[in-house]
């Protein structure tokens, strides 16, 4: 008899079950050990960034599997609002999707269609033929795909800061994620994020999504900024990056070892 399985958590359930901001980070190295290792740290959610990281289906797959064996949540942000990547993301497996520039309510129904089955949405069936049902054993999973599948658009200009409150009412977005980069570009401050315009924007933002009642959450890569977007209501927050992490933490054994062969003192850390 085969193994009846459940799917994995959602990231709407974690919102909903967690009584704090959930933090997490990018994965945006393509890699599954990377993952696996990032999964251990006792981080809320893991974000694969298929949007900016070199990753093909397989890599997300391999990814994905990699956290399943973890407390940590799988998120994945697909590349761009198209039908049919959103419906081979979802076949993989991952039960939550945040879709990039978005900047209307209706490219937000749009990203709600292609997850959906028809008649509300045009998601290709093919449940028997792929990890996101586990192949037939999730017991009625195309009659509960909605309830399990947490949508996110991600707002990231000065238009869809505007429409905020609109999109995030959109029925079937759960939710909304503030990317402060490519805001600030689209403000006239590129590279500029920590500006007083651009967190004055991310926090009408939050106000407005939360108001709507949705999930709102923020890059914030900077400890000060994570603190402020927290304080302004934020229900989740992503603080870092594998790769940024492996960059500044390597930058940081060159320079002390490059003291140490200056004559310096080396002072062996506790723990690497």
């Amino acid at each position: 008899m085969p193994l009846r399985v459940t799917p994995d958590p959602s990231f709407k359930t974690l919102i909903e079950e967690t009584d704090r901001t959930v933090t997490g980070m990018f994965l945006c190295s393509g890699d599954a050990t990377a993952a696996e290792i990032c999964a251990g740290s006792g981080l809320d959610y893991l974000l694969i960034d298929a949007e900016h990281g070199p990753m093909g289906l397989e890599s997300i797959l391999a990814q994905l599997r990699a956290i399943a064996g973890s407390p940590a949540v799988s998120v994945v942000r697909v590349p761009v609002n198209d039908p049919v990547i959103i419906k081979q993301v979802l076949d993989l497996g991952a039960q939550s999707l945040i879709v990039p520039m978005v900047n209307t309510a209706e490219q937000a129904a749009d990203a709600v269609r292609s997850v959906r089955y028809a008649p509300l949405g045009h998601r290709g069936v093919g449940a028997a033929l792929a990890r996101s049902a586990r192949w037939n054993r999730i017991p009625d999973y195309l009659q509960r795909a909605d309830e399990l599948i947490t949508v996110l658009v991600q707002i990231e200009s000065s238009e869809a800061v505007a429409n905020a409150g609109e999109i995030a009412r959109v029925d079937g977005i759960d939710g909304v994620f503030i990317g402060p980069s490519d805001l600030a570009a689209t403000m006239g401050l590129l590279g500029r994020q920590q500006h007083p315009d651009v967190t004055a924007a991310v926090v009408d933002t939050i106000r407005a999504v939360k108001s709507a009642g949705k999930i709102a959450g923020v890059n914030a890569f900077v400890p000060a900024q994570a603190r402020m977007y927290i304080d302004a209501g934020a229900d989740f927050v992503n603080v870092g990056a594998d790769v940024s992490v492996l960059a500044r933490g390597t930058e940081a054994l060159a320079a002390e070892f490059a003291d140490l062969s200056a004559g310096g003192v080396y002072t062996a850390p506790e723990s690497y």
